[in-house]
């Protein structure tokens, strides 16, 4: 749907993966939409030279979030949140993950 207007269909599902989770490595993002790595990292470092995303590490890991500093950050999130809505929910449920826990239960810990 916004994949016209970005030119590409990476950033399109980056930018709504990151309005859900709010942070996330290139290995999580390809893992989630099905595709290979590079065009992910590609496509994360561009959107970094750009300003829209900042990454740090954890460990060993780059992860990358929202730059609170963007001029236009409210209003990419504001059309990612509307893309996300028209989005069948076959497509929110399988490619995004919103239920998913990333990390496993602690050992012992009553449901």
């Amino acid at each position: 749907m916004l994949e016209y207007l970005f030119g590409n269909k990476n950033v399109e599902k980056i930018i709504i993966y990151l309005f859900l989770h709010e942070k996330a490595n290139a290995t999580e993002l390809s893992l989630s939409f099905g595709s290979s790595l590079d065009p992910i990292q590609k496509t994360l470092r561009k959107l970094e030279e750009g300003g829209l995303l900042v990454s740090f590490l954890e460990g060993r890991t780059r992860v990358f979030h929202w730059n609170p500093r963007y001029p236009f950050l409210l209003e990419i999130r504001a059309l990612a949140e509307k893309a996300f809505h028209f989005l069948p929910t076959a497509i929110q449920e399988t490619t995004y993950n919103v239920t998913k826990r990333k990390r496993p239960r602690k050992t012992g810990k009553p449901l």
